[in-house]
């Protein structure tokens, strides 16, 4: 039963049939990639098990047919599927041997590259650290995620933060922070919203504490933008309560932001802030940006060139090393990868890409491997040939 099972699973039908699906996939994903661009695309098609193509609002006839709705797998469950069609087929099919060693490495190799291209996907995390010439940054943040933090500055070596993700923030839901006897109500979450002045009994309505209630500031649910370059204003009321006892109810947007004043309040002895943000990844390290350059072609204001002289300083450890990031010229440092990525405008500051990807190695090996099974496998054929003309 086992040997037919993996039959099946090795069934070179069932490679077409994941082929085929994955070409479905590409296809639906690039016309939904019009309506909602490439990260929301890659995110609903290709990092998912499951998606459904729904019919575009936008598209003609939609009254009568805004009803077609097309459920496929999504890449994750493509890709797993061929993976174990690869392996079995690995392990039933081919023999161990000289002549097929080479043939054994190629389907190695894109074994591995499968299972390295999963482990990105589920692994990797990419943000952004900015730092201004001549500080330091201990922190990155991912721009398309947001969190709700409480962060209690109370002490006086560190702050604690406690942080919140916005795929918990639904209306009605309570969370517990016990750590500071606090307890949270989202009264009202928008990912995408427009703030502006309204009445003062339409905010007293809603926010009775900190900037919306200050500065009259109300906030109106807007569709989400999903552009490339886009950044939603995501907002959401919070009702905080401490030991049962309702503190108030504070309007939070990413949008309130340093400019403000924070938004602080007395939760018995505790000095707190409640605050929404760009997600943040903190670091045992600081990166000190001591220099940054920018070269433009002569008469333009096109980059040439730009770099960033950095120095990181190992908190933990007390080492400082060195380093000139530029243009494919990236800092590894403490399993990450730093990049070149902008600049502020005022050339001020520095904008790098920041990358934890543990499978980062595997494509590489990957391709290794293959052009290895390649070339053995060429070699291989290419000395029976010449035997076989030196025979006759």
């Amino acid at each position: 039963m086992m040997s037919q099972m993996l039959k099946n699973i090795a069934s070179v039908r069932l490679t077409v049939a994941l082929l085929s699906l994955s070409m479905v996939l590409i296809f639906f994903g690039t016309l939904d990639q019009v309506e909602y661009g490439i990260w929301h695309t890659q995110k609903l098609y290709f990092e998912s098990f499951l998606v459904i193509w729904k019919y575009p609002q936008t598209w003609p006839s939609y009254t009568y047919l805004g009803w077609i709705h097309i459920p496929m797998l999504g890449g994750y469950a493509v890709g797993g599927l061929l993976l174990a069609n690869l392996l079995a087929a690995f392990f039933s099919r081919f023999k161990f041997s000289v002549t097929k060693l080479g043939i054994n490495a190629i389907h190695l190799g894109l074994i591995l590259l499968l299972m390295s291209e999963l482990l990105t996907d589920f692994l990797s995390v990419e943000s952004q650290m900015t730092i201004i010439e001549g500080e330091r940054s201990n922190y990155s943040q991912t721009v398309r995620e947001n969190e709700l933090v409480i962060i209690d500055r109370s002490g006086t070596s560190q702050d604690i933060v406690h942080s919140i993700s916005t795929s918990k923030l639904k209306p009605g839901v309570q969370i517990s922070i016990p750590k500071n006897d606090l307890e949270i109500k989202v009264i009202a979450f928008y990912k995408n919203s427009i703030l502006g002045r309204g009445t003062e009994q339409q905010v007293q309505r809603l926010a009775t504490r900190g900037a919306g209630e200050k500065m009259n500031i109300l906030a109106t649910p807007a569709p989400v933008d999903y552009a490339e370059d886009a950044i939603n204003t995501t907002t959401a009321y919070i009702e905080v309560q401490h030991n049962k006892q309702v503190l108030g109810t504070w309007l939070v947007s990413n949008v309130i932001d340093e400019r403000f004043p924070s938004q602080r309040f007395q939760a018995g002895e505790k000095d707190l802030e409640i605050a929404m943000r760009y997600k943040r990844h903190y670091y045992p390290f600081e990166i000190e940006l001591l220099d940054f350059s920018h070269e433009k072609y002569p008469g333009t204001d096109i980059p040439f060139n730009y770099s960033s002289k950095v120095i990181a300083h190992h908190q933990e450890t007390g080492t400082d090393q060195q380093a000139l990031i530029y243009m494919n010229h990236p800092l590894r440092y403490n399993g990450l990868t730093f990049y070149q990525a902008s600049f502020m405008p005022d050339e001020t500051a520095t904008i790098l890409q920041v990358v934890r990807n543990p499978g980062w190695l595997l494509p590489y090996l990957s391709v290794l491997m293959m052009g290895a099974g390649m070339s053995f496998q060429f070699g291989l054929h290419f000395t029976k040939f010449l035997k076989k003309r030196t025979a006759r």
